[in-house]
């Protein structure tokens, strides 16, 4: 537990030392038609993206939309389903992903078959506390599903990277490399690291040693492991959104409601739709910039199918 008592100590540190860039101007309106794209209602959508209603309607809708859930979860399939829960706060808060949208997530899986589905997530402050406080644990386990500690080191194993700029082997949670569906829900929010944390940020919660990342080139090690872990379906959670202050915020006064969701499966397209609804140019964001050319999607949203709905 230490390492993660650390973890927080050095994030929250930094945040201060950041002064006026831990609170950067944005233009946040979770504006659904700022991300761009083509409207081709007779095709299936490459993205979908919601906005106006509460985390579950707003899922439903977009789920709907996608395909349903079967599109992505086969009967009998095992599935992990990683939010971000790294923060022992209250929703309220947006630090981590909202307990609702997480819920109907793994109900959805349910419904659709899966054998079993698992949430977890290597969290910053102890673990115990993030998974009740977050309100995740609770809901989950109304829905039926599994939550699993991250933060043991025996759960995880090492891998080899191919191809990689910086990043050439990674200790991954077991339940990754032995599950068939991984679903990945980020919450869209300010991070002093990186600008803002997004569906690729939020892999490092399925890594060991992710410290060793933020020592050398950080951007580059979370390029690098999307190149070889890749999500099966992205959930992007904007019902709240933490302007500033990330990843662990200082109170409520850092949030916006913004009542807005998409999902899809280019891990790269989402992340820059999401700095568009954020208010910030995609390559601004350095892992969105050095994404590009490594086989992890597109940034270009412009030949994307994106399904919009308003509420």
């Amino acid at each position: 537990m230490q390492n993660n008592k650390l973890d927080r100590r050095t994030f929250i540190q930094k945040s201060a030392k950041a002064g006026i860039a831990g609170s950067i101007a944005v233009a946040l309106s979770a504006n659904i038609e700022a991300i761009g794209g083509t409207i081709n209602p007779a095709a299936s959508p490459d993205m979908v993206a919601v906005k106006g209603g509460e985390p579950q309607t707003m899922f439903r809708k977009a789920i709907e939309a996608w395909g349903g859930m079967k599109r992505t979860v086969k009967p009998g399939q095992t599935v992990v389903v990683k939010p971000n829960i790294g923060w022992n706060v209250v929703p309220e808060r947006a630090a981590n992903t909202n307990p609702d949208l997480i819920e109907v997530i793994v109900r959805e899986c349910v419904a659709a078959g899966a054998k079993d589905v698992f949430v977890v997530d290597h969290t910053a402050d102890v673990w115990t506390k993030c998974y009740k406080n977050s309100g995740i644990e609770e809901a989950t386990k109304r829905a039926g599903g599994k939550m699993v500690p991250g933060n043991f080191e025996r759960d995880y194993k090492t891998v080899s990277i191919p191809g990689p700029k910086r990043l050439k082997t990674v200790k991954v949670h077991e339940l990754i490399l032995n599950s068939d569906v991984l679903i990945n829900v980020p919450v869209l929010k300010h991070h002093v690291s990186t600008k803002l944390s997004l569906g690729m940020k939020n892999l490092m919660g399925i890594v060991w040693d992710r410290q060793w990342w933020h020592k050398n080139d950080l951007h580059q090690c979370i390029a690098d492991f999307a190149s070889y872990c890749k999500a099966d379906l992205t959930i992007v959670d904007a019902y709240r959104v933490m302007k500033r202050n990330g990843p662990m915020g200082v109170s409520t006064d850092d949030v916006l409601l913004q009542k807005a969701l998409m999902l899809g499966t280019d891990p790269l397209a989402l992340d820059a739709a999401s700095a568009k609804m954020f208010g910030m140019n995609p390559q601004e964001v350095g892992y969105i910039r050095l994404c590009e050319g490594l086989n992890v999607g597109s940034s270009d949203l412009s030949k994307l199918n994106i399904q919009k709905i308003k509420l």
